[in-house]
């Protein structure tokens, strides 16, 4: 079978800029890596409690702050979809805090029912939706900072997400299913559309491509199912992982996807053929994966260990791929 261009070009790239580098952001193991929408800045999120932002110099990253004040882990965070100071995290202390990277204090707590575990923005910046561990997702105005709406589920809740087009709301569930949820702009609740067996077990991670054309699922059978977003089908299955698959990201392109499990590699497919793009070598599962909004450089982040003598440290560190 033919190699596309593109595919020939990026590994062409990649075989050019094949080292992945580390960088010292935390105290223990880090959950959770995002790109700023501009990409200037990278921030991650630990289990020491703390969030950590980078600035992306020519090649390397430069870290700028550490954002403190959860009681507990950080297990998710995101930045506002277009307002490149904001990012928002996600905490077991039953709080979220936005914070904004020209100052270090945050700007403010929202107190939640549960324990956090994982968090979105709208499309539109105005909405932020928690999910905690009891299966309870929260929708916060992002002004007002005040609780729009929840919604408790009969159903194991993994990621959440909106679609592109900021109309509809998706989550992943323990059944393998992927829920799809309207907004019903009068009243602030969400009315379930649809729901689509995804996967024969549990459905675990969930995102969109920039383009709007695709969105992707990753599940406990180790396989990654790609769906066409406007006919809501799948159109093809990535199965080169053996583990459940933990955390996925789509290039600023959209013509690649990073696919990451417990497996001690990152697996690089193209979108269009599901072929093997490349493979990111690792030395321990990975948690967290995430794309430069603009150009093919992958963040992420691994269930480290310092050192060979100290196996029980965990070493907190944040690394890329796609640098020269």
């Amino acid at each position: 079978m033919a190699v596309s261009p593109y595919v020939q070009a990026m590994q062409e790239l990649f075989r050019a800029n094949t080292r992945s580098r580390e960088f010292p952001a935390h105290g223990a193991k880090v959950h959770s890596v995002a790109w700023s929408c501009c990409g200037r800045r990278l921030a991650s999120g630990s289990f020491d409690k703390t969030a950590s932002v980078f600035l992306l110099e020519k090649d390397r990253l430069v870290k700028e702050n550490n954002y403190r004040g959860h009681g507990d882990s950080v297990d998710q965070l995101c930045w506002h979809p277009s307002n490149p100071d904001l990012f928002v995290t996600a905490s077991g202390d039953k709080t979220i805090r936005i914070w904004d990277v020209r100052t270090t204090k945050c700007i403010a707590t929202v107190n939640t029912k549960g324990e956090n575990i994982n968090i979105c923005w709208s499309p539109d910046g105005q909405t932020i939706a928690v999910g905690n561990k009891d299966d309870v997702v929260t929708f916060i105005d992002a002004k007002t900072h005040r609780s729009k709406a929840e919604e408790q589920f009969k159903f194991e809740v993994n990621e959440i997400s909106w679609n592109n087009d900021n109309n509809m709301f998706f989550l992943t569930n323990g059944n393998g299913c992927i829920n799809i949820l309207r907004q019903v702009p009068v009243a602030a609740e969400l009315k379930p559309i649809q729901s689509i067996n995804a996967h024969p077990s549990n459905c675990i991670c969930i995102k969109f491509d920039p383009m709007g054309k695709y969105f992707a699922t990753g599940s406990a059978d180790a396989l990654v199912s790609l769906w066409d977003v406007d006919e809501l089908v799948c159109v093809r299955c990535f199965s080169r992982l053996d583990w459940p698959v933990r955390t996925l990201s789509f290039s600023h392109d959209g013509k690649m996807l990073a696919s990451a499990s417990e497996d001690h590699f990152i697996d690089i497919a193209e979108v269009e053929t599901g072929e093997k793009l490349w493979e990111v070598q690792c030395e321990s599962p990975t948690f967290t994966v995430a794309w430069h909004p603009k150009r093919p450089l992958l963040a992420f982040a691994c269930d480290d260990k310092d050192g060979k003598y100290d196996s029980s440290r965990e070493a907190g560190t944040v690394k890329l791929f796609g640098l020269p």
